[in-house]
C-alpha cells in the first residue's frame, strides 16, 4: 500500500467530495456538517410503489421528495430498480421530477450500466454514482460513466469472491479502488467515497465493530469521503432507529462523514446534528439552536 495517498490527503487538509444540482453546492468532509442522504426514492419493498412505478405513475416521488426535505436530507438518492420495466427510462424521469421539486443534489442509485449513464446524461448538476465495488468488471464498466460525467462515486470494499468479514481485507480492496480510479481513469481522490460495509448486527454481534474499524482504517489512510447504508445495521432488529442513532455517531468519531438514511426519522437525524454539535462541525451550536426553535414555533402554531 502506497502511504502517499493517505499522508498528502491529510497533509492537504481534509478531502471535500462537492456534490451540485443546477442552483445548490453540498460538500462532503471531515470539516463540514454530516451529509444526510435520504434513502426513500427506492421500490425495494415497497409493493405499492412498484405498481404506481410499472402503470408509469410517479406521483409517489413527490411526496417523498417533500417528506426527505422537511425531515433534514441534505442530498437525495434515487433508485429505480423495479423487475420487468426499463429502468433507465424510469431513472430518468425520477431525476426529473426530483430537480422539479427540489434544489438538493441526487445520488444516482443503480446497478445497471445503462441507467447510470442515461441518468448521468439527464442530470442538472455534479451527481454521487451508488456505485461500484472492487471486481474488474465493475471497475471497468463504471469508473469510465463517472469520469466522463465528472461525478463522485461511492465504492464498496468486496469483490467476486467475497464481502470479507475482516478491516484489514475490506482496506486491501479500498487500496485497489484508490489505486484503480487515480491512476488509471484519473478520478480525483476526493470524488472517492468509500461504503465501509455497514451489516446487520442481529446476524453477527461483532460486524459493527469490524465497520467501525474499517471506517478508522480508511480515515486514517487516505482521508477519504465515506457514507454507508445507516439502516443496514439495525436490520432484523426490533427497536431499529434507537440502534440507527446510536451507531452514525460512533461512526462519524470514527470518521464516517455521509450516510443513506431515511430522513423522514427524527431521531435518527437528530442524532447525526447532536454529533455535529459535539464534533465542532455546527458553530456556537447555531444549526441545532435554529431547528428546535422551528419545531417550537411549529408546534405553537
Amino acid at each position: 500500500m502506497s502511504p502517499a495517498w493517505g499522508s498528502a490527503a491529510l497533509a492537504g487538509g481534509p478531502l471535500h467530495t462537492v456534490l451540485r444540482s443546477a442552483t445548490k453546492e453540498v460538500v462532503l468532509g471531515a470539516d463540514q456538517r454530516f451529509c444526510v442522504i435520504g434513502e426513500r426514492i427506492n421500490p425495494t419493498g415497497r409493493k405499492v410503489f412498484q405498481a404506481q412505478l410499472r402503470e408509469g405513475d410517479l406521483s409517489a416521488i413527490e411526496k417523498d421528495v417533500e417528506a426527505q426535505v422537511l425531515g433534514g436530507a441534505d442530498v437525495l438518492d434515487v433508485n429505480m430498480g423495479v423487475p420487468l420495466t426499463d429502468e433507465a427510462d424510469l431513472l430518468v424521469r425520477a431525476i426529473q421530477v426530483v430537480q422539479a421539486r427540489t434544489d438538493l443534489p441526487v445520488c444516482i442509485d443503480s446497478s445497471v450500466v445503462e441507467a447510470l449513464e442515461a441518468g448521468l446524461q439527464a442530470y442538472q448538476g455534479r451527481a454521487l454514482v451508488n456505485s461500484v465495488t472492487a471486481e474488474d468488471e465493475r471497475l471497468e464498466a463504471i469508473l469510465p460513466l463517472v469520469k466522463k460525467h465528472d461525478a463522485a462515486v461511492i465504492a464498496l470494499p468486496n469483490d467476486a469472491d467475497e464481502i470479507p468479514m475482516e478491516s484489514g481485507k475490506r482496506l486491501e480492496l479500498v487500496e485497489k479502488i484508490v489505486r484503480v480510479a487515480t491512476r488509471e481513469y484519473g478520478i480525483a481522490l476526493q470524488d472517492i467515497v468509500i461504503d465501509p460495509l455497514a451489516m446487520p448486527i442481529g446476524a453477527d454481534s461483532t460486524v459493527g465493530v469490524t465497520t467501525l474499524e474499517t471506517v478508522a482504517g480508511v480515515h486514517e489512510r487516505w482521508g477519504l469521503n465515506m457514507t454507508c447504508g445507516a439502516s443496514n445495521v439495525s436490520f432484523g432488529m426490533p427497536g431499529r432507529p434507537a440502534i440507527n442513532a446510536a451507531w452514525l455517531p460512533l461512526a462519524m468519531a470514527a470518521g464516517m462523514t455521509s450516510a443513506i438514511m431515511d430522513a423522514r426519522t427524527a431521531q435518527v437525524v437528530d442524532s447525526v446534528r447532536a454529533a455535529d454539535l459535539l464534533l465542532g462541525h455546527d458553530e456556537w451550536g447555531m444549526s441545532w439552536i435554529g431547528t428546535h426553535r422551528a419545531r417550537q414555533a411549529a408546534a405553537a402554531t
